[in-house]
């Protein structure tokens, strides 16, 4: 590491000793990410290759989309990589939260019951529910679906026996939120999940398994559907697709689910036949093709950040030495204005709006005000560096994304400057 190509740009010497002493002890932490990055790489890379992509799917539909060659080769390629049976992937869905409420939308009906075993899910997904202080006329209990939950244990494992003691007949649905959301529990790995999963599915098999797999995808060598998931959901301007994606969603699973979550985004009867894609196709494959190696640089970016902060005495999760099941990094400030602070030093160090200042607001789905540095090419982004933090105690910043690890290093680097 150049140390001095970081002290130029305002580091500290004492950041800069602190910086030194990071990067030989994650040494040993990126080879073990190296390993499950050239796995999935090589993954991937086979998926496109079964399916036999061509430059002819890189095109783009227009209208009703019908007969989309390269919109229905991708979708493939996405069912490839993820274990899944059928994808539903489209730029029309705007964001992870979208494709999750369209998932439980498309899965739950008057009288089911959701049982969510991973606690109370974050501010966005609560107002889909029904769970929000402010109460939306369409949520999920509005309709008559009832909600039930289970929280994880303290040291973050699933409550195998709580689960299966709140598991009834009208159980429909039990979902899982791999990442950590606004929370200080650590994220779930992929052997978590297929606990959950074996255990749901031996109680009854009609039991549908499905995961919030945002921040999750490619951090480790398995996806939720390998393991047993019934179907999954996130975002394209997160982990899967790479940094290039401007916009979109992807639905994986069971076949018959995914095509019913189909029908619920479109219209009975059209569900994944209509879509167009606008000229996306290439965006949303090479983004896919790109996202095993962007997510080793968010990664690393993270378990610097993790040992930086743990040398400087400050509270952070996951420690640089943990297994990763997201891409999140938390630091617990506890007094709010250290929170925006750290936020702005983020900011500073973005390639976009590196002269804007974040202010806390009134963020549209949360229930108390949130501080966000998104300095991204692409609105909302998170496998570009951002931070954002809900303004309420412990006053905690959830850090995540980084297309380069350089650009997370000397935001962290400056940050403790």
């Amino acid at each position: 590491m150049d140390i001095d190509a970081y002290r130029k740009y305002g580091v500290s010497d004492k950041a800069a000793s602190l910086a030194q002493k990071a990067e030989e002890a994650v040494l040993p932490v990126y080879g073990k990410i190296d390993e499950i990055t050239e796995y999935n790489q090589l993954k991937v890379l086979n998926a496109f290759r079964e399916a036999r992509f061509s430059e002819v799917h890189l095109g783009g539909t227009t209208g009703y989309g019908y007969d989309d060659i390269g919109r229905e080769k991708i979708e493939e390629i996405f069912a490839r990589v993820f274990g899944a049976q059928k994808a539903y992937v489209r730029m029309q869905i705007s964001s992870g939260t979208q494709a999750i409420s369209s998932m439980l939308y498309g899965l739950l009906r008057p009288g089911d019951t959701m049982l969510s075993v991973t606690g109370r899910p974050y501010d966005t997904l609560a107002s889909t529910i029904g769970l929000s202080e402010e109460t939306y006329d369409g949520s999920l209990i509005n309709f008559g679906i009832s909600y039930e939950e289970v929280d994880l244990k303290d040291n973050g494992d699933p409550d195998l026996d709580a689960i299966r003691s709140k598991i009834t007949d009208s159980t429909k649905l039990v979902f899982i939120q791999k990442s950590r959301g606004y929370t200080g529990r650590r994220s779930l790995r992929v052997s978590d999940i297929e606990a959950v999963a074996d255990l749901c599915h031996s109680i009854r098999k009609d039991i549908i398994v499905a995961v919030d797999n945002c921040y999750g995808e490619f951090t480790e060598t398995r996806e939720p559907c390998e393991v047993g998931a019934d179907i999954c959901a996130g975002s394209l301007i997160k982990n899967p697709g790479g940094g290039i994606c401007k916009t979109g969603a992807y639905i994986a699973g069971r076949e018959d689910l995914v095509e019913k979550v189909a029908c619920r985004i479109t219209a009975p009867g059209l569900g994944s036949h209509v879509g167009p894609s606008l000229g996306f196709n290439r965006d949303i494959a090479q983004g896919l093709f790109m996202a095993p190696h962007i997510v080793a640089e968010c990664l690393k970016g993270a378990v610097f950040a993790s040992a930086m902060f743990e040398l400087a005495g400050i509270k952070t999760s996951p420690s640089y030495t943990e297994d990763r099941g997201d891409i999140v990094q938390t630091v617990i400030f506890e007094q709010p204005d250290k929170l925006v602070d750290f936020c702005t030093r983020i900011q500073n160090c973005s390639p976009v709006d590196s002269f804007v200042t974040p202010e806390p607001w009134d963020m549209p789905g949360y229930d108390d005000q949130v501080v966000m540095a998104a300095g991204a090419f692409t609105q909302g982004a998170t496998t570009e560096l951002s931070c954002d933090g809900p303004i309420k105690p412990p006053y905690i910043a959830y850090l995540q994304g980084g297309l380069a690890r350089e650009q997370a290093k000397l935001a962290v680097m400056l940050s403790l400057s």
